[in-house]
């Protein structure tokens, strides 16, 4: 019985000096190896309320919300979606500015850029728009509400929401230890994609009078293939550079461009080379992305190319926050008028 004592003490030590190394762990982390400039800042102190909204943002979209709206008719968001979408233009306009005029417009290498950590007015104003950009996967989140709300359901697939989940942290990482530097290259063509995205739904979802002028369609998947492309090429040069910026981040960012390019590429792939074949295009329905039916299309039975927005096999796809719940499904629903 003693022995038997001694070990479970012996268990119970153990297990105590396990849970004291990581909490002296965690401690120093965010004591002694963060920014201490950004300590202060809202929700930068913990990463715990950013993993609790981003869970509660899962359950949420997964849960709670497709429960709500289970036994209500959908919402129509038509005129929401055109203000949402506009201001998603514009504060993706302002960050992309702030990112040049705070950086990449004034001297940022495109070889190696390490993170200025003083409080020079500059290097401030970069780690204030990565803070902002960190906020700005927050309001993305309206996406996926506004499919709920809609009962688009099946657009909220679990990748789309482990995608919107995850990238709030993703940020947060990045703005806690390294708010500027290499890495921000990412969050500037991703605010050009943005500024470009959001104006074209916002067009869209006008209605089809105005499909005229959004013609360029094709050429946003391929600016979004060309941006990860860059994103990637951008971030691994630093395996074969000498830079004085954290290797765990641009690894990180650079695999985020790898996935992204997968998804868009096969998406590209059976949208535009009009492969028709159904083992083809079975084989081609992870895509994950919205396919957009040709605006030139007659109107069938009073419903317009406004209402055929995404073909069957797309349903459950992953959006990327490309989609914002004002399309309908299926050759179901009529036009707005």
């Amino acid at each position: 019985m003693h022995a038997k004592a001694c070990s479970v003490a012996e268990k119970y030590v153990k297990m105590t000096s396990v849970v004291a190394d990581l909490v002296h762990g965690y401690r120093d982390l965010m004591d002694n190896k963060s920014d201490p400039r950004v300590n202060d800042w809202a929700m930068m102190s913990s990463p715990f309320p950013t993993v609790l909204i981003c869970l509660s943002y899962a359950y949420f979209s997964k849960v709670i919300g497709p429960r709500l709206m289970e036994n209500r008719k959908p919402f129509n968001l038509r005129h929401v979606l055109i203000v949402y979408n506009f201001i998603q233009t514009v504060f993706s306009t302002w960050i992309f500015y702030e990112y040049l005029m705070s950086g990449w417009a004034r001297g940022y290498s495109l070889r190696c850029q390490p993170v200025d950590y003083s409080n020079n007015p500059l290097a401030l104003r970069m780690a204030n728009t990565c803070w902002w950009y960190y906020f700005s996967k927050f309001t993305e989140f309206f996406d996926t509400l506004f499919f709920i709300l809609r009962k688009k359901n099946q657009h909220v697939s679990t990748l789309h929401v482990i995608h919107h989940g995850v990238m709030p942290f993703s940020v947060w990482m990045g703005m806690k230890f390294a708010p500027g530097g290499h890495s921000t290259f990412f969050a500037l063509l991703n605010t050009f994609v943005h500024i470009v995205m959001y104006f074209y739904y916002m067009v869209a979802a006008m209605g089809p009078q105005y499909q005229k002028y959004i013609w360029w369609k094709k050429y946003l998947t391929t600016m979004q293939m060309v941006q990860f492309v860059m994103i990637m090429t951008h971030q691994f040069q630093l395996l074969f550079t000498e830079c004085d910026y954290p290797r765990s981040f641009m690894i990180w960012i650079g695999l985020h461009g790898v996935l992204f390019l997968g998804l868009f590429s096969d998406f590209y792939k059976t949208k535009y080379t009009r492969v028709r074949s159904d083992v083809k295009r079975e084989a081609n329905s992870g895509g994950c992305m919205p396919v957009l039916e040709d605006d030139t299309k007659p109107h069938q039975n009073g419903v317009s190319s406004y209402a055929t927005i995404y073909n069957k096999e797309y349903n459950s796809c992953y959006s990327n926050g490309t989609n914002n719940g004002y399309v309908a499904n299926n050759n179901t629903e009529k036009k707005v008028a």
